[in-house]
């Protein structure tokens, strides 16, 4: 039973209770942390969102009032209103932000009960990550997880300040809108009034937002909630949100530019944190050469290098092989680890494998500076030597190579780099290394579908210099388009977008479209584009990885208030889950028997 609030009013948080206060009487209410029983005294630590006040209630209170406290327990939810007294020198705690102070307990109210908890509502507990989201509103009250909530607020607080005063107009689009599967596919929605027909849940607000700036929006920004059904990682959730923007009259400079002093605006407000600007670029080429990845990681070296021209000619046929199939032979170079046993190389060569490589060769330099290597019997002690020198390695380095197609190659190592850093601890979490990508492919083609497909989406424009290209070598072509990534997770990316009708027409049947195609696909967006429109960009990044790494967490689902699972259900509300026949009706649908036991 709990009890009723009348005359009650709360005059401070728990955590605002300090020494200015001494003398005071306050009202404070919230979750009892813990309750200590000394005989004729009770101490009752309070918990609300802004931390931990200690009430004390007296043996020589009014009996009914002690009765009262000896029957509170963990999470009981209560109202204490008394005098707030400083503690004695000796009862001071430092570590808390009321420590050097308590209320002494006038009048106590129990507002409601609680059964004992799945797990203790405190930090630094091993409780299972199940566990954590069934019971989500009590794992929400630990400080932790509620730190990594408000620090999101601060954060969405801060962009949609910045971009006001930018000029940028906040406007919503649409939660419902037509399919068009294009990349990931999309979660769609039967409607009831339109029988046989469904809405589609945005993968983004793309195709509005570029209508925005037809309107004459000229500047456009959201907090925007996108969905898609795909398979789940660590960043990914079927539905997740992006800082979204679209510029009208500007080129990539303006884009960076705006966003740069956006994200030091935020780090800096939020986190207290000057991030260095302007941020490096680094073009889609340079980035798969030295690292491996279009997404690396700065924080640390170990860059690939291509040895192809050193072993192109060897009879080594793990080599030889892939240098003749127009693949390369490049390597990474990871200092002080030439003592590594040799159980832990295999466990490298292992871990490639899972990148489609073949295996991995590697070189041991010694102290000494002799060479302790699996590959060495395939080459003289010169070309040996050629290799390490090229690699700058030195006595007590491990070189470790792979050969075979630069995209495996490239995979393989990029990967391979990161699980090194991990292993060495060569990053800090708190050093953050803003990087952007440019110049990225127009096009990838698909062996599946024996044709072109777009990198990011069929409205990026290629780069000027490159237009020719589409008629001679496509695979050729450059974009205008830009990632964000930091400390090597991709934040988000844009474009400049296609305002030409001949340039459009021209990705399309690149990417095998036809007009009537594309028509039925982009009709309402290509219409639209014959009434006027102005050259324009844009840019999408991901408030959840920011979040996530702003805030020192591994995972983006402990950034959101309530996130799915890996197979996107929610242990919460054990959703997904069916509906009622009468509901199946009422849209025409019927489910289909799964016959597959």
């Amino acid at each position: 039973m709990g009890e009723s609030m009348t005359g009650l009013k709360r005059s401070h948080m728990c955590g605002d209770i300090t020494e200015s206060l001494a003398g005071k009487k306050v009202t404070v209410m919230g979750w009892v942390q813990r309750r200590r029983d000394l005989g004729q005294l009770i101490f009752i630590a309070l918990r609300d969102r802004t931390g931990i006040v200690q009430a004390v209630v007296d043996g020589s209170a009014e009996e009914e009032l002690f009765k009262k406290a000896e029957t509170i327990r963990s999470e009981f939810v209560v109202s204490i209103t008394g005098t707030v007294s400083l503690r004695t020198a000796e009862n001071v705690n430092e570590s808390m932000k009321t420590g050097k102070v308590e209320v002494i307990a006038e009048d106590l109210r129990i507002l409601s009960e609680s059964e004992t908890t799945p797990f203790q509502v405190e930090d630094n507990i091993n409780v299972n990550d199940e566990l954590r989201l069934k019971y989500r509103y009590i794992d929400l009250r630990r400080p932790s997880i509620f730190k990594n909530i408000k620090l999101r607020h601060d954060v969405t607080h801060v962009v949609r300040d910045f971009l006001d005063n930018e000029g940028f107009l906040e406007i919503e689009t649409p939660m419902l809108t037509r399919s068009t599967p294009e990349g990931a596919r999309d979660y769609l929605v039967p409607s009831r009034v339109h029988p046989g027909n469904f809405y589609a849940l945005p993968q983004s607000p793309q195709l509005f937002k570029q209508l925005l700036m037809v309107s004459g929006m000229d500047k456009y920004f959201q907090i925007a909630r996108c969905f898609r059904d795909e398979d789940l990682r660590a960043d990914r959730q079927p539905e997740f949100t992006q800082i979204d923007m679209e510029l009208s009259f500007i080129d990539i400079d303006d884009i960076l530019d705006v966003n740069e002093r956006l994200i030091k605006r935020v780090f800096k407000e939020v986190l207290g944190v000057d991030v260095k600007t302007p941020f490096r670029r680094m073009t889609w080429k340079e980035g798969m050469e030295r690292f491996g990845s279009d997404k690396p990681d700065m924080r640390f070296g170990m860059e690939l290098k291509n040895l192809t021209y050193i072993v192109k000619d060897t009879e080594f046929a793990v080599f030889k092989n892939a240098v003749e199939a127009g693949g390369s032979v490049r390597a990474i170079n990871a200092e002080g680890c030439g003592k590594m046993p040799r159980k832990q190389i295999d466990q490298l060569v292992e871990f490639v494998k899972t990148y489609k490589a073949k295996g991995l060769a590697w070189i041991a330099v010694n102290d000494d500076g002799t060479l302790k290597s699996q590959i060495a019997k395939f080459f003289t002690d010169e070309k040996m030597a050629e290799i390490v020198s090229a690699m700058g390695a030195k006595p007590g380095d491990l070189i470790l190579i792979c050969a075979d197609r630069n995209k495996v190659v490239f995979d393989a190592l990029g990967a391979l780099r990161l699980e090194m850093a991990r292993r060495l601890e060569l990053t800090r979490p708190d050093d953050y290394n803003f990087l952007w990508i440019t110049e990225f492919p127009m096009f990838d083609w698909s062996e599946e579908e024996n044709r072109f497909v777009a990198e990011h989406h069929p409205f990026t424009a290629p780069m000027d210099e490159d237009i020719a290209l589409l008629d001679t070598d496509p695979s050729k072509v450059r974009a205008k388009a830009y990632d964000m990534v930091l400390n090597g997770v991709e934040l988000g990316g844009g474009s400049i977008r296609i305002h030409r009708p001949d340039i459009q027409k021209k990705i399309f049947e690149l990417l095998g479209m036809s007009d009537e195609v594309a028509y039925n696909k982009f009709g309402f967006l290509l219409n639209a584009f014959k009434y006027g429109v102005p050259p324009h960009g844009g840019l999408a990044f991901g408030l959840d990885r920011m979040v996530m790494l702003m805030a020192g967490a591994t995972t983006i689902r402990d950034v959101i208030a309530f996130p799915k699972v890996k197979d996107a259900s929610c242990l919460l509300t054990d959703a997904p889950n069916t509906v009622d026949e009468a509901q199946l009706d009422e849209l025409d649908i019927a489910v289909k028997e799964n016959n597959d036991n």
